[in-house]
């Protein structure tokens, strides 16, 4: 059975930090892209940064240089870096892992971020 558990959501300031994290059971973690998306108030699920199977990451341009994703291929967890948070972060993050070539696509529960004073 595939799990995905993210945790380290929470409540911070603007420009304060997180990080979250999601571990991974029940799959060949080192088979799969992982991606973190997020998903605000009323609007629509986006991309916030994936890491390939090589390490190779890519970021939305909105979280670039503030955002840093991460893998552990020995315990199976992704983590998501986030630094200097403003209110538009403000979200539930979302883990998702895909492997290519193939329909396998496992979500997490979401764990929620809100940058507020």
């Amino acid at each position: 059975q595939v799990q995905l558990v993210e945790s380290g959501g929470g409540l911070v300031q603007p420009g304060g930090s997180l990080r979250l994290s999601c571990a991974a059971s029940g799959v060949t973690f080192t088979d799969y892209v992982i991606w973190w998306y997020r998903q605000a108030p009323a609007k629509e699920r986006e991309l916030v940064a994936r890491i390939n199977v090589f390490g190779v990451t890519t970021y939305a341009d909105s979280v670039k240089g503030r955002f840093t994703i991460a893998r552990d291929n020995v315990w199976y967890t992704v983590d998501l870096q986030m630094n200097s948070l403003k209110p538009e972060d403000t979200a539930v993050y979302y883990c998702n892992v895909v492997r290519p070539g193939y329909s396998d696509t496992y979500w997490g529960q979401g764990t929620p971020v809100t940058v507020s004073a």
